[in-house]
């Protein structure tokens, strides 16, 4: 696929019959993975220090070697927050949005506008204080309910205000 000049994908010459334009698929900030990442270490070092000081106070110095198990989880867990961080992206077609996450189980979530009954964004204190915020999509069907976490603020409510006017377009009809 190529890009156009508009932002859109074009398909390559040759794509197939019936192959239609790619959507253009939105990443989500970088700094969702700071707070991600800053949670992990904000809980696994205290949790590596009590172990640590608990079992060799109470059990002696062997076993407070099993403190080093949150140290090894907060290790594995860096690379492993930011490959999920990559997998999130969502894309605006025509008639649905398109969210898709996952490293070793894709998902992709398909909402159609005028299926949306209600965009909401919200904001934690950690959110707010990092800038981000986050969009839930409600529908009728719970299993179609879809969430953006970690969109810059100023993005969630772009986004709130396209998917509410494009609902309220496309469900008329109904």
């Amino acid at each position: 696929m190529e890009t156009g000049t508009e932002g859109t994908a074009t398909p390559k010459a040759g794509a197939g019959p019936g192959a239609g334009p790619e959507p253009v698929w939105t990443g989500l900030p970088r700094g969702l993975l700071k707070v991600r990442r800053l949670l992990l270490v904000l809980w696994l070092v205290p949790l590596t220090v009590a172990v640590g000081v608990l079992l060799g106070v109470f059990a002696g110095g062997v076993w407070a070697a099993f403190a080093l198990l949150p140290l090894a989880g907060l290790l594995w867990g860096w690379p492993m927050l930011g490959r999920n961080w990559r997998s999130w992206r969502y894309a605006e077609r025509a008639d649905d949005l398109l969210i898709s996450r996952g490293v070793l189980w894709r998902e992709e979530t398909i909402v159609p506008y005028g299926r949306m009954q209600l965009v909401e964004v919200t904001s934690g204190p950690l959110e707010r204080k990092f800038g981000l915020a986050s969009l839930q999509l409600h529908t009728a069907a719970a299993a179609t309910d879809a969430t953006i976490p970690g969109l810059t603020p100023a993005e969630a409510e772009r986004l709130r205000d396209r998917l509410t006017e494009l609902g309220e377009a496309r469900s008329a009809g109904l």
